[in-house]
């Protein structure tokens, strides 16, 4: 058996036949062939290959060592089916694969220049595929080389933040890291036969990557802002059907590894419902595929409110057409402007400022018209005008032209009041219009301090005050006979983010009582275990969090503290 090892030629039939006797003389029983040859065939088969591995392991490059492995144990298994008994397949490949792998496990997967890293680093697929046969058959073998990707993802996915930091643009670091799931799920599938252990260590480096801020927005900010790019008209990401639907895909797929999927779906509402009230969604499909995609993955309670967003914009639209049947069948029901109303569901939508903003005649027989045609249709809901969200058509007749302007309620509101005087105080302006003092400025910076000074302000700076006065810019003028003037951006990131917090309180309530009114008496550890365990489908939550969350309900009688251990909860009925 060694000569042929080492490559000589020797005579199999006659070996066969001598090993048949010791088979033979044991009647059916296998302790002479076992006792008188196997023994020491196996002791002999272990000192062989150690000898073997001492030197290869020193002299050769992993993939090279691994090369030489996996024709050893081919070469042994072949010699088991020409001559050696069945009964002797396992124990001999095994003392092959200890001398050639178990005890060079460390050496070989650390090897400097050619190891496992290395070949990870230089994407050698057929290797790493070579790595995986021979280590998926030694006990734990496995678990080290997944150690060692999960580390090489890590500091793959740590070097890609460091170089989209540099650049500091959003989408560049979105992109990247769909390219890299891409890259590293190519391996578990194709290196490393779809093996579940790999497939939970790159989810866990994965997690630790994407739960990490960058340029000072959550992860989960930042795939919203991607989707939006996505789907919205004139977004930066230009791609086909098919690439969008892959893409919206993938975005799925990262959202598994983001601990805050709450913190997603607030900022997907916001930006879907400027999406949608604005008209700025570029097609109504892709808005619904995302949605299904993400029902599929989180349920149907993660995409309820979204779906009811949607949902509420085509019935919008028919509203919109039965009110103007209402209009054209009622001569005495006339509003004097041509008037769009969007009839959304509170519950479905983001919450929003509403104002007690005194409407100019012009606007106040409008509402007056379209309230007298929602009660015709239902008398048990009520109306509150959200003129935060309103576009406004007027036209401002200056001394060069009329041009059209595209502005915001809370605009037309102040500019018409020009109509009636030459000239206004902010506090006039701020009693006409009841507006509180931070909207005012908002909208009386955007009139007389950007770029369309529509209106002159007094003194002629760049901040509005109180002290402040203004007059219509009769001389304006712009070579477009239709501008657009928006008001200035107000970042509703805080406000998401309070309402993310409030929501989760409430969460966290209602998962503790679930928990005692079933179980009725827990100690506290098992009682905040069993609340992270239900609600980090959606959210990690804090265990400081869910202490405050317990003495709260305390302090409401939801639960008390046992007398004599006081670490322990009853849930009072």
């Amino acid at each position: 058996i060694d000569q042929e090892r080492e490559g000589e030629q020797i005579d199999r039939a006659l070996l066969k036949n001598v090993l048949g006797i010791f088979v033979e003389i044991g009647m059916g029983e296998m302790e002479f062939y076992e006792n008188d040859f196997e023994d020491a065939m196996l002791k002999d088969t272990a000192a062989y290959y150690s000898r073997k591995a001492s030197n290869w392991i020193v002299e050769d490059s992993c993939p090279d060592y691994m090369l030489k492995a996996e024709e050893c144990l081919k070469k042994e298994k072949d010699r088991v089916s020409h001559y050696l008994h069945s009964s002797s397949e396992t124990k001999l490949l095994e003392k092959v694969q200890n001398e050639l792998l178990v005890v060079y496990t460390n050496q070989l997967l650390e090897k400097e220049h050619s190891g496992c890293r290395a070949l990870l680093r230089d994407d050698k697929v057929e290797d790493l595929s070579r790595m995986y046969r021979l280590f998926h058959r030694i006990p734990k073998g496995l678990e080290q080389v997944a150690n060692v990707f999960k580390q090489h993802v890590t500091e793959g996915s740590e070097s890609n933040k460091a170089e989209s930091s540099s650049g500091s643009q959003e989408q560049v670091f979105v992109r990247k890291v769909i390219e890299l799931l891409d890259k590293y799920m190519a391996y578990v599938t194709d290196s490393f036969a779809n093996n579940s252990l790999f497939h939970k260590v790159l989810k866990e480096a994965f997690e630790v990557f994407c739960n990490k801020f960058f340029a000072g927005c959550s992860s989960a900010e930042l795939l919203v802002s991607y989707c939006d790019n996505i789907l919205k008209k004139g977004g930066s990401e230009k791609l086909s059907d098919d690439a969008i639907e892959e893409t919206l895909d993938k975005v799925v797929k990262c959202l598994a590894f983001i601990s805050d999927k709450d913190l997603f779906a607030a900022f997907y509402r916001k930006k879907l419902s400027r999406r949608l009230l604005f008209d700025k969604s570029a097609n109504d499909d892709h808005e619904r595929l995302i949605l299904t995609k993400l029902k599929q993955q989180y349920g149907g309670q993660f995409t309820s409110k979204m779906e009811g967003m949607v949902t509420d914009l085509t019935l919008a639209k028919e509203n919109q057409s039965h009110f103007q049947e209402y209009l054209s069948n009622n001569s005495a029901a006339n509003p004097g402007i041509d008037l769009t109303v969007r009839v959304l569901t509170t519950g479905f939508w983001p919450s929003y400022k509403s104002s007690d903003l005194s409407l100019p005649v012009e606007m106040v027989k409008c509402v007056e018209v379209f309230k007298e045609f929602y009660q015709t249709k239902t008398k048990h809901r009520k109306l509150t005008w959200i003129y935060s969200l309103d576009t406004c058509n007027i036209n401002g007749k200056f001394e060069s032209k009329t041009i059209e302007l595209i502005v915001g309620t809370y605009q037309a509101a102040a500019l018409l009041l020009f109509n009636a005087s030459d000239r206004l105080s902010y506090s006039d302006i701020k009693s006409q219009l009841n507006l509180a003092d931070d909207d005012l400025i908002r909208l009386l910076q955007s009139l007389s301090c950007a770029k369309y000074k529509i209106l002159t302000k007094e003194p002629s700076n760049r901040t509005v005050s109180s002290t402040d006065h203004f007059e219509f810019n009769s001389k304006f003028t712009d070579r477009m006979r239709r501008i657009r003037i928006p008001l200035p951006f107000v970042d509703e990131r805080k406000k998401v983010v309070e309402d993310v917090d409030k929501d989760r309180r409430y969460a966290i309530d209602a998962c503790i009582v679930r928990i005692m009114k079933s179980r009725k008496v827990l100690p506290h550890q098992q009682l905040v275990l069993e609340c992270v365990e239900q609600l980090s489908r959606m959210f990690k939550p804090d265990f400081k969090a869910i202490k405050k969350r317990i003495e709260d309900l305390i302090t409401r009688d939801y639960l008390e503290r046992d007398k004599e251990n006081p670490n322990l909860f009853k849930y009072l009925a």
